[in-house]
């Protein structure tokens, strides 16, 4: 166990010994003030990023034109197995880049439930992220299935004997989050997959808040399907594309059920009928974001470099130490510890919970501390270890100290703004 100290000379010294410190300087930094620690909702701008889009967007779109297909046409592909091969413990040929969360997630939910006929529920936890929520149910009143909805604690995450107890012959799909949103908790995926698989049903983990955040062992935990986003820890800005994962023995059982022609087998002769392509390129769909997707190219490559193993062991000292002070500077003033305290339990996020979350997050980021809200009384802060000190985090739980002790938050309008 890590024996911390409040003194800030401490957290310096940290920042001396950290091999990652030099990679703040690969990404964009306009105000030296502040602190960002919301990294996973949106991750800030790697410079090699905002060269590589200016170099799509001048010479391959401005100067080659319509001729650069030859070298886009594959990046779902490429950046897909950028991402499994750094990130996600995945063979090639395993994950694309295409399409949001919300649409690969419903393709993969499809299919899994036409591939086991006489399948016929869908199984989540009720505190998963809302779209994951929504789009299995929708999924299950399409289709007339049944949706069961496993009971969830909001800070410790999905038990197993909660998941053991909502499976049965009749499961087709159980979906989980391998990081949950809201309080950070880290599933154990190897067990809850075991378990998936001893009903007989698939496996399918949302990596949202885990992918560059956690190492991730898609195949070694024999997960069957994975859906993540690539705009909170790979970097890869607002609106970028999500990912999927299939695993290889299941790509000839799986058909999604969005035909576009980019899923096509020989898509150029354009045939007349839906023919899909072999392997993981069935589960392409239309035209693809190209710059998006040569985003999260650089983004998997920035973090290959810096090393999942090595991103890991800085995180869970940051938030470590962001709970400690949290401890002893903040429990006086109302805040409680709404995260996994257990660092093999916790994923890069830590929330702090207060009657006052909404107005004190407002606070903060007026005070320069970029954090977020999330209901019902949360404050979450996520520190980067790519790109946050240990310096910044001192700071930052100095500031909120700061403002809980003077109250300096009570001007704020007590009703949440339409994002938080």
């Amino acid at each position: 166990m890590t024996t911390f100290s409040a003194d800030r000379s401490y957290a310096e010294s940290l920042d001396s010994a950290d091999a990652l410190a030099l990679f703040r300087d690969r990404f964009v930094h306009d105000d030296p003030e502040r602190i960002y620690l919301d990294g996973n909702s949106l991750g800030q701008l790697p410079v090699r990023t905002q060269a590589r889009i200016a170099e799509v967007v001048d010479q391959d779109w401005g100067v080659g034109l319509v001729r650069s297909w030859e070298r886009w046409i594959d990046l779902p592909r490429q950046a897909g197995d950028m991402l499994g091969e750094h990130l996600l413990g995945a063979a090639a040929g395993q994950v694309l880049v295409c399409d949001s969360v919300t649409v690969n997630l419903y393709k993969l939910a499809w299919a899994a439930l036409d591939a086991q006929p006489g399948r016929d529920v869908l199984v989540t936890d009720d505190d998963n992220f809302p779209t994951d929520r929504y789009v299995l149910a929708g999924v299950a009143a399409q289709r007339g299935c049944e949706l069961r909805l496993i009971h969830t604690d909001i800070d410790s995450g999905v038990s197993e004997q909660a998941l053991a107890d909502a499976l049965d012959e009749r499961t087709a799909l159980v979906s989980l989050s391998h990081v949950a949103y809201r309080s950070g908790a880290l599933a154990d995926m190897a067990a809850l997959t075991r378990l998936i698989h001893g009903s007989g049903a698939m496996a399918l983990w949302d990596l949202c808040h885990s992918a560059g955040a956690v190492p991730v062992q898609l195949d070694a935990c024999a997960a069957d399907l994975a859906i993540g986003c690539t705009y909170k820890y790979l970097n890869a800005g607002p609106g970028a594309p999500g990912f999927s994962y299939v695993r290889a023995g299941l790509q000839p059982r799986l058909r999604q059920p969005i035909w576009g022609w980019f899923g096509q087998r020989e898509q150029f002769a354009m045939g007349p009928s839906y023919d899909p392509a072999p392997g993981i390129d069935s589960f392409l769909t239309g035209t693809p974001n190209v710059i998006g997707t040569v985003a999260v190219e650089e983004g998997a490559r920035l973090l290959g470099e810096a090393g999942i193993e090595q991103l890991r062991q800085k995180s869970t000292l940051l938030t470590g130490y962001l709970i400690y002070l949290a401890d002893q500077w903040l429990a006086e003033y109302g805040f409680e510890l709404a995260s996994p305290r257990d660092d093999g339990r916790r994923g890069g996020h830590v929330t702090l919970q207060h009657p006052d979350a909404w107005q004190i997050s407002q606070a903060l980021i007026r005070a320069k501390v970029i954090v977020d809200y999330r209901t019902p009384d949360r404050v979450r802060l996520g520190p980067v270890p790519i790109s946050t000190s240990f310096s910044q985090v001192w700071d930052a739980v100095d500031r909120l100290r700061q403002i809980a002790a003077d109250k300096s938050y009570a001007d704020i309008p007590a009703e949440p703004s339409r994002v938080t």
